[in-house]
């Protein structure tokens, strides 16, 4: 009994000694054990000494759930733990270096995007024709949002309206009364902030007219200036003339744009005042530093209410010559007092003066401080009609100071009669004279000037809007273009209306009901057009081969194509009738040949002499007469009818780009190339 009692007692001294982990005992526990093993009693034959785990060799245990660190690092130094350990780590840092490596590559390689006035159409509104919310007989800010998805179902992006400020002028010639008021015809600031917030929703962006060259002489500016009242003494052109019996003799020979003299004499100060186009529109003085500040603070107004961009009118005629010297006559051989009409002088002194490109561009300057947030860049064009094409690409700036982001390009509007050649020639004049790296863009309505249709006839319609499409750049519709509006042809308005300056400004014609659907009121500010029972929106959505649905085509096929928006231009052809293109981009075998007929009759023309390696027969993208889509074209022989369009598909290996023979007729704005495996645009071409 002794000697059991002695055994039992002999393990559980060496049971003292040893150490059960569970994995839950920490590991400050171990210093519980016997910090002296030699001196446990080894004597008793009998005992079970069980090894602590830190007195154990690595090979004679294997790792085990919980271990205590000093027998994990015991482990970890193994070569069978540590090298897979470092080649893991080392795979890591190499991928995170590859992957850094590769953005910076595709970073770098990559062409820039296209930006929002760059990716889709502008479709440009007259708001007091364009759709009436409250039965006055005049558009408003109101109707345009209304009409906001039908603006969307024509793929437009940006929405461009134009001059709805507050005015004094029946005709709302942009004579200025407030610039940070809307026109009570058009509505309220609430309203116009409403239509931004919803343009804004639809993912869609708003531009707007601004002219700064001058105010309405109602502006409060004026009334001041008149009186000489403190800093507004000279805000204006004022100089010293004489008036005697009613009869004014001017300063100098300055003529108005609308003839006549462009100075009038001011009853309250006894000086002249100058103006550049109508007397009730007073020219600013932008000489003047305190000017060109009040102008600043307009546009941050506008930027600030979520305005997107805008179009600066007239600014050619932003500085004068400071020492009035006389223009020089057309004929010289004129008598003096007989000239009167704009057209009779060169305007060397009144427009694009040293100096009025600095202020355009400190313009500029203001809009860049609020394109700073991501995705909120503010454009800015330029309305520079009537300029040589020279001067014209001025406003695009310099190298390395950028003004505008565009000029209008206006030039397919003073087409009064079609050929092949002067499209090409007003192609490739822009094409040939824009600054490297810029952007073009094309229109062929506006306010200012006479409808499509009324001007070139409803056969060409279809084919200018398929260019308008197809060249590179930026297309811009003026309201009602996309189904064929027409002029209207009343010449009794009531009202103090220059008849010219409205033709092209007839509601809006959006169905068959009273008004063309444009007002439910008892009188429009302008009569509808006669032919609005046939031309008019939801009769065009129902057809299928109407001038809307070709516009629709062709809107959709720009969008998904990146051979239209982003591709090489070549110009392969043009005579008496035809315009023939191409449309190509690097890395896509697949090429758009646009043909368009601008000629009187009917033609014929053979493609096999202009693309030598052309196939025989080709298949029809889209055509303007919608029963030839989807069908084939024999090459050696394709009839065009008069106004006829089409765009044919087919697939080159050598892009006529890249062939000697037709290098100079390309042209590109911004150099990209597509890579089908990434599925991704870079700019190693």
């Amino acid at each position: 009994m002794d000697e059991d009692k002695s055994n039992r007692d002999s393990i559980q001294m060496s049971m003292k000694g040893c150490r059960t982990n569970n994995g839950f005992v920490q590991n400050e526990d171990i210093s519980e054990q016997d910090p002296d093993p030699d001196s446990r009693d080894t004597s008793q034959p009998n005992a079970v000494s069980i090894p602590a785990p830190e007195e154990s060799h690595p090979k004679a245990l294997r790792p085990y759930a919980g271990m205590p660190k000093e027998v994990l690092f015991q482990f970890s130094g193994q070569a069978r733990y540590r090298v897979p350990r470092e080649i893991l780590f080392w795979l890591i840092v190499v991928s995170v270096f590859l992957l850094i490596g590769a953005t910076i590559a595709i970073i770098a390689i990559s062409p820039k995007c296209l930006d929002w006035w760059q990716a889709g159409p502008m479709y440009q509104i007259y708001p007091r024709s364009f759709k009436d919310s409250d039965k006055d007989g005049n558009g408003d800010l109101k109707g345009i949002q209304e009409k906001l998805d039908y603006i969307a179902s024509l793929n437009i992006k940006t929405i461009w309206v134009c001059s709805f400020y507050k005015s004094s002028l029946k005709d709302f010639r942009y004579g200025i009364e407030d610039f940070q008021e809307i026109d009570p015809i058009f509505g309220t600031m609430k309203d116009f902030e409403d239509l931004v917030a919803a343009i804004h929703d639809k993912g869609l962006k708003l531009i707007i007219d601004f002219i700064p060259n001058h105010t309405s002489d109602q502006h409060p500016w004026f009334q001041l200036s008149r009186n000489r009242n403190g800093k507004y003494t000279d805000y204006y052109i004022w100089q010293n003339c004489t008036h005697e019996n009613g009869v004014t003799i001017p300063p100098n020979n300055w003529l108005s744009v609308y003839g006549n003299s462009s100075w009038h004499f001011d009853d309250v100060r006894k000086q002249c005042y100058y103006h550049q186009f109508l007397k009730e529109q007073p020219d600013l003085n932008f000489r003047n530093p305190a000017v060109q500040e009040e102008i600043k603070e307009i546009i941050e107004f506008w930027l600030t209410k979520g305005v997107d961009g805008f179009s600066f009118d007239a600014v050619k005629f932003l500085l004068e010559a400071k020492d009035l010297r006389n223009e020089i006559q057309v004929n010289t051989s004129q008598i003096p007092d007989t000239v009167t009409h704009y057209s009779e002088l060169y305007h060397d002194f009144t427009t694009t003066q040293v100096g009025m490109h600095d202020i355009v561009r400190d313009f500029r300057q203001v809009m860049d401080q609020y394109s700073r947030e991501p995705g909120r860049y503010r454009f800015m064009g330029t309305e520079a009609s009537a300029e040589s094409i020279e001067r014209t690409m001025m406003y695009y700036g310099l190298p390395f100071i950028q003004e505008a982001d565009f000029p209008f390009n206006n030039y397919l509007t003073t087409l009064d009669s079609l050929s092949g050649h002067t499209v090409y020639e007003v192609i490739t004049s822009w094409m040939e004279n824009m600054p490297e790296g810029k952007w073009p863009n094309w229109m062929t309505g506006g306010p200012e000037t006479t409808r499509l249709t009324s001007r070139l006839g409803n056969e060409y319609i279809n084919s200018m809007n398929m260019l308008l499409f197809t060249l590179p750049g930026t297309p811009i519709t003026y309201y009602g273009e996309e189904i064929g509006m027409r002029d209207i042809s009343v010449t009794n308005f009531n009202g103090s209306y220059d008849p010219n300056t409205l033709l092209s400004k007839s509601p809006m014609q959006w169905d068959n009901s009273s008004n063309a659907g444009f007002s439910e009121g008892n009188h429009t500010w302008l009569p509808t057009n006669s032919d609005y029972h046939a031309v008019n929106v939801e009769v065009q959505k129902t057809q299928s081969s109407s001038v809307l649905k070709m516009y629709q085509d062709l809107s959709l096929l720009r969008a998904a194509e990146l051979v239209l928006s982003r591709g090489w231009f070549c110009l392969l052809k043009d005579d008496s009738h035809s315009v023939v293109y191409t449309r190509e981009l690097d890395g896509i075998d697949k090429v758009f040949i646009v043909v368009l007929n601008f000629g009187e009759s009917s033609t014929l023309l053979n493609l096999q002499e202009v693309i030598s390696d052309l196939p025989m027969k080709l298949r029809i993208k889209l055509s303007t007469n919608s029963s030839s889509k989807g069908s084939d074209v024999d090459t050696r022989a394709i009839s065009l009818e008069k106004g006829e369009g089409l765009i044919l598909e087919y697939s080159m290996k050598t892009l006529l780009h890249h062939q000697e023979a037709f290098r100079d007729r390309c042209f590109v704005s911004n150099h990209a190339c597509y890579s089908s495996v990434l599925d991704i645009l870079h700019s190693l071409c």
